[in-house]
């Protein structure tokens, strides 16, 4: 019902930036929460941050507090991510996800873009 198209991921040195984009589908984008995970090579899907239907309101894991933002835009129908100051320890692919209410819990999200790479080098 709903696709989710992550893009804007790449190989980037340490201190460095990078804007995610996830585009969605459908007319109903205004009413999905949307959030954004993580995970490392081996390890589990790591919530990073979500935003709320009208992009009022932002959650943030508290390892990328102050470095990361998130903001949508509904009338294009897409969520973004601004990774600043990046860290080695943030390389892994990020996922794009929809929710009716989202969170922190990656159970809580119906939707889910097939992720794209992020490379931090030092």
């Amino acid at each position: 019902q709903v696709q989710l198209v992550e893009s804007g991921g790449g190989l980037v040195q340490a201190g460095g930036s990078l804007r995610l984009s996830c585009a969605a589908s459908g007319p109903t984008f205004s009413s999905l929460a949307m959030g954004w995970f993580r995970q490392a090579p081996g390890k589990e899907r790591d919530f990073v941050g979500s935003i709320n239907r009208s992009g009022s309101s932002t959650v943030y894991a508290e390892f990328v507090k102050g470095r990361f933002t998130i903001s949508r835009d509904n009338a294009k129908s897409t969520v973004y991510l601004r990774m600043n100051n990046l860290k080695p320890e943030d390389t892994g692919v990020y996922y794009c996800a929809a929710a009716t209410w989202g969170g922190r819990i990656a159970t809580a999200y119906d939707y889910w873009g097939k992720g794209t790479q992020v490379t931090v080098y030092s």
